[in-house]
């Protein structure tokens, strides 16, 4: 692999462990919410479970020599559509103050025009990977999937419990 693609994957790499989380879920636990929890938290996990599984569609067809770009397209509208419900998937009472198990920061609820401007920039910056895939400019595409593997790191950084550290 040349330099240029190595560094391009190590990148998307980093960008992938930022929307993925990295294991099963962006936002709970493995298992299973606890019998009695609001729905909206099995929700949320399956939510960011499929964009963390978009990305790495993302991610795979740009390591290829001619990726799909219909298929990025796809998978970044698919993160769009997905990013959008996000401010509707943390409703009052269903944080770790609450008493459940989630990796969901008590500051999604403390600043919550923050949470909704990284939400936003999710939705944007999909949005614009989407857009750009059309043009099949590889190089641009994947500077895109970087620029919102940023947005999901953006967020992360910020509102998720990072329990790895």
């Amino acid at each position: 692999m040349s330099a240029p693609r190595l560094l391009v994957a190590a990148a998307l790499a980093a960008s992938l462990a930022a929307c993925s989380g990295g294991g099963a879920s962006s936002d709970e636990t493995p298992s299973a919410p606890a019998a009695g929890a609001p729905a909206e938290i099995k929700e949320r996990q399956d939510n960011f479970e499929a964009i963390g599984d978009a990305f790495k569609a993302v991610r795979g067809e740009l390591e290829k020599d001619a990726p799909d770009f219909a298929l990025i397209a796809a998978k970044a509208n698919d993160i769009n559509t997905r990013a959008q419900s996000i401010g509707g998937l943390f409703p009052a009472g269903t944080s770790t103050e609450d008493g459940f198990k989630t990796e969901a920061l008590p500051a999604i609820w403390q600043k919550p025009e923050e949470f909704k401007t990284a939400q936003q920039k999710l939705v944007d910056e999909s949005a614009k990977l989407a857009s750009l895939a059309g043009g099949g400019d590889k190089a641009a595409v994947a500077a895109q999937a970087m620029a919102m593997g940023g947005a999901c790191k953006g967020c992360h950084d910020q509102f998720r419990l990072d329990d790895k550290k």
